[in-house]
């Protein structure tokens, strides 16, 4: 078989990368590399000729869900015209939606690989900045009048999470709802 081009060779690693994206937030980063590029219709053996290890694979995939979520969420401003406030509820009701709850490996890369990092010290020093300005930025979405938004990230992270582990009981829907309510209740405008 003969070598790939130095293009083929770029597109694979997207392609690499951006599957590893979706099964990490999907399964976690235990997902193995054979798995990882048999799902993304390559070899094992390429591998380790587009990544030095799986932990550098891991880094670009976080890097690369962060930046899908921006651009997410740049539309999702620009769909509500620019009005802040009606982006933020959008941003609210897609993120404690059913949808959201049950398509992992499409959702937020603050919930989808908070676990993993928090049990992987060595993963979580390379992936932090990456992780943490992900965090930031997407708290800042959120963000009303004196509110940084890091509690109601906290809030809807929480609630997500908690809603996945107990899908297939009525009270992962609940929790859902409750987090709902609780952002609605908490950024109603003071009465004057």
């Amino acid at each position: 078989m003969g070598r790939v081009s130095q293009a083929q060779a770029q597109e694979n690693r997207q392609r690499v990368v951006a599957t590893a994206s979706r099964m990490f937030r999907e399964k976690g980063t235990t997902v193995s590399v054979a798995d990882l590029m048999k799902a993304a219709g390559l070899t094992h053996g390429g591998f380790y000729k587009q990544f030095a290890s799986k932990e550098d694979l891991v880094d670009e995939a976080i890097a690369h869900a962060f930046a899908e979520q921006a651009a997410h969420s740049a539309m999702t401003f620009e769909e509500s015209a620019g009005e802040r406030d009606a982006a933020r509820r959008a941003l609210i009701e897609d993120y404690l939606s059913l949808w959201h709850r049950d398509h992992p490996a499409d959702g937020c890369p603050v919930s989808g690989f908070a676990a993993d990092l928090g049990r992987e010290p060595e993963q979580t020093a390379r992936a932090q900045d990456v992780y943490v300005n992900g965090v930031r930025n997407r708290a800042a979405r959120l963000a009303t009048g004196d509110d940084d938004g890091m509690a109601q990230l906290c809030t809807m992270v929480g609630a997500l999470v908690l809603a996945r582990a107990t899908r297939g009981n009525p009270i992962s829907e609940e929790l859902l709802q409750a987090a709902r309510t609780a952002l609605d209740e908490n950024t109603k405008p003071e009465p004057h």
